[in-house]
């Protein structure tokens, strides 16, 4: 494997680390608040576990693992882990767009750092 495949399997670790976080919240939130009572928690539960969204969710993160462990075998960690922080501000930006989730002035200072800061440790 070469250094660049090394790099795709990291890209794709972080493609299904991010599209399994957003189909969850989304998939999560339509599903309301967990009912107070043993039975009706567990039935709430079983609803998520069987919903084809959350499985599929829970299965990108699978991929993504699979690709993590992939890249592990080319590139030293401390190159390849803080590629995969970039997850973070992806995340909080696409909740922004498309759950309408707050993006304050101080989540995009540190969305700014977090870039910074993963440019910095690549270079």
């Amino acid at each position: 494997m070469t250094k660049f495949t090394a790099y795709g399997f990291v890209f794709i670790t972080i493609v299904f680390t991010i599209f399994g976080q957003l189909v969850i919240k989304w998939q999560a939130s339509m599903a309301g608040v967990p009912p107070e009572d043993w039975r009706g928690r567990a039935q709430f539960l079983y609803a998520i576990a069987i919903n084809p969204w959350i499985v599929c969710g829970l299965f990108s993160a699978v991929i993504a693992a699979v690709a993590w462990i992939l890249a592990m075998t080319k590139l030293p960690i401390n190159v390849a882990y803080p590629l995969v922080a970039l997850t973070f501000p992806c995340v909080v930006v696409l909740s922004h767009v498309l759950f309408g989730e707050e993006l304050t002035l101080l989540r995009l200072i540190g969305i700014a750092l977090i870039v910074v800061g993963v440019s910095i440790v690549n270079l």
